[in-house]
């Protein structure tokens, strides 16, 4: 008896002692993280059966500057939103008024797509689910500033990329469709409804729906590698598709979220969801093939990957994992959750694609459940750096095939003018200088030189977004008839 006890002495000892070390094991192993992907600027929330394990910043909220990220510095969640508009929907479905099933024109009779039947089909659930068949469509509000209502009117002219249904490609503009109907619904816009029904009663009091109600100084700025150095970069407003990707926390108020989420939306003061919508809610909807997944696979080589209500989902080790990722230029995110083991983590990072965060899942899982002695961060930089390692050979590749000696056909001037597309807007061409400036719908900006034939090339002034083609096409008649913008055909208004 005497022995049993003492085994059992030492077994409680281990184990109250256990957790403190893990954490502190963990906490160093997001510190050498940090630095070997060079993120200036990370936060981190562990929970573990309803307790916040770890809630702490690592390094600057800005480069250059002395302001040290700490657990209330605001991040932008970006597409990690998903989940908490699918939970608005969700609570809207316990109170009876509206049906996943319902058809989306039930609420929003002026809800047009391209295709008159799948306008007609169209259910509430496909506007979570990336199934409807239209492609992604992220340049109504990446190449112009337009309201949302806007947005949503011009899907009337974006082609199917295939049947509904019938596969799975990422869509954000959907999820501002959902916004709408919740809109509709409750009598109360998507970021009154969301603050007064999740953020309000989970006490998430640094938590805001949009990026214009952000006015603390205790926030991150966005950063991008340009031409090899880390560079501060404007922030991405994604305000217009606010229910796909707007909101903006911190790592404390995302403690919060996710012990509510895990525990199946339980908080003190009773639960947001039905345990009926809860399942729901995680229950696979489509499957994501390959190509629509995460490079991530490589490793974990998963034997199925789907897709929630606002949650990816794949095995690892034999269980279930709910994960969702959100990227905004220079602004990374990543929820993720181990259900069986009640564990979850939370990832910010203002360094753009800082693939830390799949790498700090993944070691999360292993160390505080599963057990694995992987070094997740060392795997996922080399497979990452790979990538980008490829993604610069395709364009020195593309730069050495450029033909030499070559003269433009027409004079600078005759390609100055407006193209316009009744999808992608207007494109003005002037000329300054030696060189063409093209300006998208007043938003998107770029200054091009000559590279050869009818084709000039150069930077965006948003310089994260990289270098650019224009391409003009000349008519019969000798003069321009079309203008290409980095892909995106103008017509020539005459």
């Amino acid at each position: 008896m005497k022995r049993i006890l003492f085994l059992l002495l030492i077994s409680f000892t281990s184990y109250s002692q256990t957790p403190d070390k893990k954490v502190q094991e963990f906490d160093a192993y997001v510190q050498k993280a940090v630095k070997e992907w060079e993120v200036p600027g990370l936060a981190v929330v562990v929970v573990k059966n309803g307790t916040v394990l770890l809630s702490k910043g690592y390094g600057v909220r800005e480069l250059g500057k002395p302001d040290a990220v700490d657990s209330k510095t605001l991040f932008a969640c970006a597409s990690t939103t998903k989940a908490m508009t699918a939970t608005c929907m969700g609570m809207l479905v316990d109170e009876g008024k509206v049906s996943w099933n319902d058809p989306v024109v039930k609420y929003l009779p002026e809800f047009q797509l391209y295709d008159p039947f799948v306008t007609r089909e169209i259910r509430i659930r496909d506007l979570f689910v990336h199934d409807t068949g239209i492609g992604n469509s992220d340049f109504l509000w990446g190449l112009m500033d337009v309201p949302s209502d806007e947005v949503l009117r011009k899907m009337r002219d974006v082609k199917p990329t295939y049947s509904i249904r019938a596969g799975f490609i990422y869509q954000n503009i959907f999820y501002l469709a959902a916004g709408k109907v919740i809109e509709k619904v409750s009598g109360k816009p998507w970021n009154v409804f969301i603050k007064e029904r999740i953020f309000q009663p989970l006490g998430m009091t640094r938590t805001f729906p949009l990026l214009a109600d952000v006015k603390d100084p205790n926030q991150t700025a966005p950063h991008f590698r340009i031409e090899g150095k880390i560079t501060v970069i404007k922030h991405t407003i994604a305000d217009q598709i606010a229910p796909a990707g707007s909101v903006w926390s911190c790592a404390d108020d995302m403690g919060k979220w996710m012990r509510t989420m895990i525990d199946s939306s339980k908080y003190s003061g009773g639960r947001l969801l039905s345990v009926a919508s809860w399942n729901e809610m995680f229950k696979p909807q489509v499957i994501v093939p390959p190509g629509q997944f995460y490079p991530t696979a490589v490793f974990t080589k998963p034997n199925w990957t789907t897709y929630g209500l606002g949650w990816f989902q794949h095995d690892y080790k034999g269980k279930k994992i709910n994960f969702h990722t959100g990227s905004l230029a220079g602004a990374v995110a990543i929820h993720a959750q181990l259900p069986e083991e009640k564990l979850g983590i939370y990832v910010f990072g203002n360094f753009d694609h800082a693939e830390i965060r799949h790498a700090l899942v993944y070691k999360t899982f292993d160390h505080f459940a599963l057990g694995g002695t992987r070094d997740w961060s060392a795997d996922l930089l080399k497979l990452y750096r790979n990538i980008e390692a490829g993604s610069e050979k395709k364009e020195k590749d593309f730069e050495a095939k450029r033909v030499m000696n070559t003269k433009p056909s027409l004079a600078l001037a005759d390609y100055a003018g407006t193209y316009t597309d009744p999808l992608y807007g207007t494109l003005i061409v002037t000329v300054e200088g030696d060189d063409l400036v093209a300006e998208s719908n007043k938003f998107l900006k770029a200054r091009f030189s000559h590279w050869h034939y009818d084709t000039f090339r150069g930077w965006y002034d948003k310089k994260w977004y990289g270098k650019g083609n224009l391409v003009f096409n000349i008519g019969a008649d000798g003069k321009v008839a079309s203008a290409s913008f980095d892909g995106t055909d103008f017509n020539r208004s005459r």
